[in-house]
């Protein structure tokens, strides 16, 4: 594949790396296709979602699915931290 690119996503705690990592990594292969491949991993509170690309409008697209994804994981585990905490 002729371009690439690499997201970092940085958090507070690793449990919340591990929540996100665990939501997202069950995506791959699932969609991937002909013109781009990625990868997801974590190390700590990081997450790293590398993606691999034919062409640039396919790692475009690619990449903005993947920030996606990555996004409703924080949302979702954001709305979940508001739930378990008792108002005031």
């Amino acid at each position: 594949m002729s371009h690439d690119a690499l997201l970092d996503f940085e958090y507070d705690a690793e449990e919340r790396a591990v929540l996100v990592f665990r939501s997202v990594e069950q995506e791959i292969g699932k969609i991937d296709d002909d013109r781009s491949r990625t990868t997801v991993e974590r190390d700590g509170n990081t997450v790293s979602v590398r993606v691999e690309a034919e062409d640039l409008i396919a790692l475009r697209a690619a990449l903005n699915t993947w920030q996606t994804l990555v996004g409703v994981a924080e949302t979702v585990a954001e709305t979940g931290d508001s739930v378990r905490k008792p108002s005031l």
